[in-house]
């Protein structure tokens, strides 16, 4: 933060909670692939931002990565009409029909059920001369695969140590020098790290020091 301090300013929405409920099949096979690192992986999730009540709005998600290169497709509905949907219901009111669509088809060809519930509270800067490139602090990752409902909280179990910190930097396109140096300076490089990949692992007894894609 000392280095990056003349150089980015806090994001439109500068700080909160950050809610996931992960949905995958029964026997888990999309975080199952995406563990396995494929050209082509995708999950899809309910995100909140906050503890929802049943009329706040959540979005719903499909996120892709191809090639390294990280795509998201997410319309917004309030919590009653998403999990009605998500239970076999009708369709939502939404913000981008096209969107719906998608996520329609996604489901159809899944059968998918909650898979993990994981929250982390985020703190959320943009580049001075390029909002467009945005890095994010995520502290006190929990998770739990019981009790799948947003509007329940946002408690879990601790996903990492404490003093432990997830930066992620979204850059559309090149990496600015200013961003480059500061990087080698202080000897950070790029991971891969999954919080969904992460929490199914810990649940399963299983340990692995490189899983899948940001999460």
């Amino acid at each position: 933060m000392d280095a990056l301090k003349d150089y980015v300013v806090p994001d439109d929405y500068p700080e909160g909670t950050i809610c996931n409920i992960y949905y995958d099949t029964p026997d888990h096979e999309l975080i199952r692939q995406s563990l396995q690192k494929p050209l082509y992986k995708e999950k899809f999730r309910l995100r909140s931002y906050g503890v929802p009540s049943e009329g706040s709005p959540v979005f719903l998600e499909i996120k892709k990565k191809f090639k390294g290169i990280v795509y998201k497709r997410r319309v917004q509905t309030d919590t009653s009409a998403a999990m009605e949907y998500l239970h076999g219901g009708s369709d939502p009111v939404v913000n981008d029909r096209q969107i719906m669509n998608e996520i329609h088809w996604f489901c159809r060809r899944y059968p998918l059920v909650p898979g993990m519930f994981v929250a982390y509270d985020r703190q959320s800067f943009k580049a001075v001369e390029n909002p467009e490139l945005r890095i994010t602090f995520d502290r006190n990752i929990r998770y739990r695969n019981v009790d799948m409902d947003l509007t329940h909280g946002d408690y879990g179990i601790r996903l990492l140590p404490e003093d432990t910190i997830v930066m992620e930097i979204k850059i559309p396109g090149a990496v600015p020098v200013w961003l480059s140096n500061i990087l080698s300076s202080l000897q950070i490089f790029p991971t891969s790290f999954s919080k969904y990949g992460k929490a199914y692992l810990k649940t399963l007894g299983t340990k692995s020091n490189s899983i899948g894609m940001g999460g």
